[in-house]
């Protein structure tokens, strides 16, 4: 794509996310991540009926008199965006998964500058590929999609446990993290659970039915953008097509479990069907 392609496209992402985070998910989004932790305020004398737990015993000492923390709801998030831009996101048989996973991500990061919060965001393959420290503000949120639209990974494979480590050494203070992939990734269920640990963690697994279910259109000559291999395959053959969507299914099944030991809420989505009714769903689930 040329800029004023690029300028179209984000322009076009824009309106369309902006619109369904103003009208739909603002409200949903507030409710779900209200309530997300307490911050000291300051310090007072205590008063009949206050918690003792809450004494200030340094204070007290130093003033020979009963002092208490007073906290109060910390109001600003930090958003945390972790996205694959391996070569696999490239796929997709109506709509490629890295354009659905950006209108993903834009909805995200557009609810939670309408809630005052920050958004940030990790762009991973193998390897991690950029680091967009969060930041308020609509400027911000166009620059994020645009990388998202434009970015040319230099790695081709996919590194979750490697992502995560970043992630948890880079954002030190308690986030609500997204991770918006295919998850053809090597084993990452330690870190996962490691970073659920520290974080408000999502999974939002994205695929495409092609993927799943092989059309039957004769001997195709397949490549995997991955591993740079190159193969020949008979879609014609029933046991073939039942072969790949056991696999797929067996992906989806393990992802599925990980993710539901670590305590992680995790939604699939499908490149051929809207992203509207699986995040509502999410959000109304939390």
């Amino acid at each position: 794509m040329d800029v004023k392609e690029i300028l179209k496209k984000v322009r076009q992402i824009e309106i369309k996310t902006r619109r369904l985070s103003k009208n739909i998910f603002a409200g949903e989004y507030h409710s779900s991540y209200k309530g997300r932790g307490m911050m000291f305020s300051e310090v007072r004398e205590y008063q009949y009926g206050d918690d003792i737990r809450n004494i200030d015993w340094n204070v007290t000492a130093r003033y020979n008199h009963p002092y208490v923390k007073i906290f109060e709801e910390e109001r600003e998030l930090t958003v945390m965006l972790l996205i694959d831009v391996s070569k696999s996101v490239f796929f997709g048989s109506q709509k490629s998964k890295q354009d659905y996973i950006a209108e993903i991500a834009a909805v995200i990061a557009f609810s939670a500058i309408q809630n005052q919060d920050k958004i940030g965001v990790i762009l991973f393959s193998d390897k991690i590929e950029k680091f967009i420290p969060p930041k308020k503000g609509r400027k911000h949120i166009l620059f994020i999609i645009r990388e998202l639209l434009t970015f040319e990974a230099t790695g081709t494979k996919t590194d979750l446990a490697l992502a995560l480590q970043f992630f948890n050494n880079a954002v030190k203070k308690k986030s609500a993290a997204f991770i918006i992939s295919d998850f053809i990734t090597d084993d990452f269920e330690k870190e996962i659970k490691i970073t659920a640990h520290k974080h408000d963690l999502s999974a939002f697994y994205v695929y495409d039915n092609l993927e799943l279910e092989m059309p039957k259109v004769g001997i195709i000559n397949a490549f995997d953008p991955e591993t740079g291999k190159i193969m020949w395959i008979n879609t014609n053959n029933a046991k073939i097509r039942q072969k790949n969507r056991e696999y797929w299914q067996n992906h989806y099944n393990n992802l599925k479990t990980i993710f539901k030991r670590a305590n992680v809420d995790f939604v699939k989505f499908r490149t051929d069907k809207d992203y509207v009714a699986p995040l509502i769903q999410f959000f109304k689930s939390r």
